[in-house]
């Protein structure tokens, strides 16, 4: 397990996961490994009508979140990872929770660092939450950066 040659750091561009984006860099920092940031599209919602989309196109609309995932990656890891960091960014699209073990799996991911978010409620009981499934269903060992609630 240790050291960590290959850590996955998925992001939802929030101010929790940047935190998280920076104690990843810092463990990839002292362990020299690789830090790979993550993000997960998830699925577009389509209503169809009888009439069909109304020039609605669906995969140019993924094809333009993907690119503008990768973009805001590239700018978080130029500004929360130090240089000294090999990093590289991925962008895939799917289930949050499963997308990101499956990548963590797929690139033999030695961690898992992700944010908690403090939600609870309602939601939380009904849906869940990507760090819970993440931390139940990862094959390798998953730090959560806590997020109070302020």
């Amino acid at each position: 397990m240790l050291p960590f040659k290959k850590i996955v750091c998925p992001t939802d561009f929030s101010e929790p996961a940047c935190k998280a984006i920076k104690a990843a860099g810092e463990m990839a920092e002292q362990f020299s490994a690789e830090l790979i940031l993550l993000h997960v599209v998830g699925p577009v919602p389509v209503l169809e009508t009888p009439t069909g989309l109304a020039g609605f196109d669906v995969a140019a609309y993924q094809q333009e979140l993907s690119e503008s995932a990768k973009a805001s990656l590239k700018a978080r890891i130029e500004k929360h990872v130090p240089k000294s960091v090999t990093a590289r960014a991925i962008v895939v699209h799917g289930d949050a929770a499963h997308e990101i073990v499956s990548v963590a799996k797929e690139e033999g991911a030695d961690l898992i660092v992700l944010s908690t978010h403090g939600e609870g409620g309602w939601r939380h009981r009904i849906f869940g939450s990507v760090p819970d499934k993440v931390l139940r269903l990862a094959e390798c060992p998953v730090l959560m950066i806590h997020m109070a609630k302020v």
